[in-house]
């Protein structure tokens, strides 16, 4: 569940039904026709195609001796940099030049996700491993790769200063020094969960929380009862060396007190990385908003393509079809089946499932598929 740079949206989506609501090593082939790093049909997003346009072009401007070594004093100094405004803060004309496309390029981009036009610059450059720091010298011309979307991809394509592209494998970080062109997906991520929250509200899928009742109906003018996450922790696959941290969120949904189906976003930054238990007392679910105590969780991640506005549709409408009839009603197969195919298949967006969370549950809460816990603890918020 990885994902570079901080970049890589993993998306948890919690939807609590309450409910939820040199050379280079191992392999450098001879120059390869664009594979596309062995990415199956839906991997071909025009996300993705932008992204391997951008790549070309900046290989291509790193024969400006001045440019690149512009980009190699921005790369060595930050973890990611904004590749329009190093574009746009430059003298050297190769990165002068390149400044109109990538700033094209952000804006397809940001549509493309479906997000507003004000989200900015998304695209984002930097060194592929720690370790190629020492190859970096002065002489060098990094090629440039985009980030494969897959984490278990064997190649990820590079391009050099000719234009050609190499199949760089994975195994291991290659000596030869790489740029990973990259989305930054925490802005990307912010942006989208407010489109999603704007989305749901303006179907009715938010409401104002009741202050007069908590959950199972009890008034409770001194505060309101949530669940609490204590810890939690996600296993995947080992990390490849082109990956990095993951942004994570949540979707919390049910049936609002007054019976309409509801649903909140929460946000999950801390949970950057798989196989690494965290602790963030973090609250999951406000159980005044809701009208039932019982609640389903899934856990999604999310990838280049997600359009967060074909998302936010896709749930709403599945969200709408189910009206409440005086029970608890799990939402949360609803949810998944509205969510397109390609996200459950040789793709990383779904991790996990939790079922019947309730007020009172507290303990270690073990995954449905096996991929991920998390403890839970009742816990009242008390009014100031």
């Amino acid at each position: 569940m990885s994902r570079s740079g901080k970049r890589r949206g993993i998306f948890i989506g919690v939807m609590l039904s309450a409910v939820i609501g040199g050379t280079v090593q191992p392999a450098i082939a001879a120059p390869v026709r664009d594979a596309g790093d062995q990415a199956t049909p839906f991997r071909r997003s025009p996300v993705r195609s932008t992204e391997q346009e951008i790549a070309r072009a900046l290989s291509a401007s790193l024969r400006d001796p001045q440019w690149r070594q512009q980009v190699r004093a921005a790369a060595l100094g930050a973890e990611d940099v904004d590749l329009q405004a190093l574009a746009g803060s430059t003298a050297a004309p190769e990165g002068r030049n390149l400044l109109a496309s990538v700033a094209a390029a952000d804006r397809r981009i940001a549509g493309l996700k479906g997000l507003p036009a004000s989200t900015g610059s998304l695209l984002r450059v930097r060194l592929g491993a720690p370790s190629m720091r020492s190859h970096l010298d002065a002489q060098a011309t990094p090629w440039i790769a985009v980030a494969a979307a897959d984490d278990d991809a064997r190649n990820i394509t590079a391009y050099d200063s000719e234009g050609h592209a190499h199949s760089v494998g994975t195994a291991r970080v290659p000596d030869r020094p790489l740029y990973v062109l990259d989305i930054d997906v925490t802005k990307a991520h912010r942006a989208g969960l407010k489109v999603l929250q704007k989305a749901f509200a303006d179907k009715g899928l938010t409401s104002l929380p009741s202050k007069a009742a908590n959950s199972a109906g009890t008034a409770s003018a001194a505060g309101w009862w949530a669940t609490k996450v204590t810890a939690v922790e996600v296993n995947d696959d080992q990390e490849p060396w082109f990956k990095g941290a993951a942004e994570m969120f949540s979707l919390v949904t049910g049936f609002g007190q007054d019976g309409t189906a509801r649903v909140d976003s929460v946000d999950m930054p801390y949970l950057d990385y798989d196989g690494t238990i965290y602790y963030p007392n973090q609250i999951l679910v406000n159980w005044s908003n809701y009208k039932y105590n019982l609640a389903d969780v899934v856990m999604m991640e999310d990838d280049d393509g997600t359009n967060y506005r074909a998302l936010a549709q896709a749930i709403t409408t599945a969200l709408l079809t189910v009206t409440d009839q005086g029970t608890y009603i799990p939402l949360v197969n609803a949810v998944l089946s509205a969510i397109p195919d390609s996200w459950f298949t040789d793709d990383p967006d779904y991790v996990e499932s939790w079922y019947t969370l309730a007020q009172s549950s507290s303990g270690r809460l073990n995954g449905a598929s096996g991929n991920g816990w998390m403890t839970v603890e009742p816990y009242f918020v008390e009014e100031l």
